[in-house]
């Protein structure tokens, strides 16, 4: 089995420049020739390049150092030492990164941020004894070492990039609305916990691909370290919004929200003031009769809908809000592309 890797830390080096070399002309034809010693090469660079193709960390996670090759020396004949080669390390979109000592963040590669970063410049290579001939030194014996490159621990982590973040207590029903709308197909069982690593799915209506991103369940005293949910929260840190599914056959269902809205609260106010929407989930369930209009009057404040991902019911109306939170989110003032009503 493959774990979801959402964090790591490794240590990145850049190449050392070359040495200069010290040489001399040796032509039969010049019989007192000058400096000819040439210039060391460049180190390679380290460098962090986005790739789309990626969803984890996992490719990095066991390689705990990445070295740029060094310049090479200075050669005769006023020959140039090749320089080393970057080192190259691929990351998903929305990879943070930190310096692992500090916890400052260097890098965020989210949505726009571009494709290719160069943390670390490779050492200068050294200069050659060519460049030190003078009027009153016609062979000089010196030449320069090349620059030595750096060396940074980093603190590596992933914060998927999702459009809708699904909130909710274990067994609420998110795999399997998240395995309705997208073909993600999540692991889908009648027992807590199913969910172990966040899941990413495509939902795509009127020609805009939304991605929705099913996270581990979460637990009341999830902030103080309970359950699954918690540690994977930062990865919807992001969203344009959050969907709070709430399990209609439970029997506590009413104190739900109150419950998520506040585990979130412990762990960022942030996630607390994104738009949101409350989801009544199991609508097909007979002991789930009348419960949807009593979380309506419970949250007055919210906006709150019902599903069923068995029969359906419920589930084109909500893909349009999910797209209307996306609209939202990238273009304020957005019209619904149904109604055409202000977003």
């Amino acid at each position: 089995m493959i774990h979801f890797a959402d964090e790591t830390t490794i240590t990145v080096s850049s190449g050392n420049g070359g040495n200069g070399c010290v040489a001399f002309r040796r032509e039969a034809h010049v019989p007192l020739g000058g400096p000819a010693g040439g210039d060391g090469g460049r180190g390679g660079d380290v460098v962090f390049e986005v790739r789309r193709n990626l969803r984890t960390l996992v490719h990095i996670r066991y390689a705990k150092h990445y070295r740029a090759q060094s310049g090479q020396d200075g050669m005769g004949r006023n020959k140039h030492g090749a320089d080393g080669e970057d080192v190259i390390i691929p990351v998903p979109p929305g990879t943070v990164i930190k310096n692992a000592e500090t916890g400052e963040a260097l890098k965020d590669f989210g949505k726009s941020a571009e494709g290719r970063w160069v943390f670390l410049r490779g050492g200068n290579g050294g200069w050659g004894n060519v460049h030190f001939k003078s009027s009153v030194n016609q062979a000089p014996r010196n030449a320069l070492p090349g620059k030595p490159g750096e060396s940074v621990e980093l603190h590596v982590e992933l914060q998927l990039m999702a459009d809708i973040g699904f909130v909710g207590f274990p067994n609420a029903g998110k795999s399997s609305l998240l395995d309705r709308f997208t073909n993600a197909r999540p692991k889908i069982a009648p027992y807590p916990f199913t969910t172990k690593i966040p899941n990413l799915g495509v939902l795509t209506i009127a020609d805009r691909d939304i991605i929705l991103a099913d996270i581990p369940g979460i637990i009341e005293g999830a902030h103080d370290g309970a359950g699954l949910g918690i540690r994977f929260l930062k990865h919807i840190s992001r969203t344009a919004a959050l969907a709070f599914l709430i399990d209609l056959s439970d029997d506590k269902f009413l104190d739900s929200f109150r419950v998520l809205l506040s585990e979130l609260a412990g762990f960022s106010e942030e996630l607390v003031s994104k738009p949101r929407i409350v989801i009544g989930t199991k609508l097909d369930l007979p002991e789930t009769t009348g419960r949807l209009e009593e979380l309506a009057a419970a949250l007055p404040d919210e906006r709150v809908v019902g599903i069923s991902t068995f029969s359906g019911e419920g589930l084109e109306s909500l893909s349009r809000d999910f797209l209307a939170f996306v609209l939202a989110a990238e273009k304020p003032g957005e019209r619904d592309p149904w109604t055409g009503a202000a977003i």
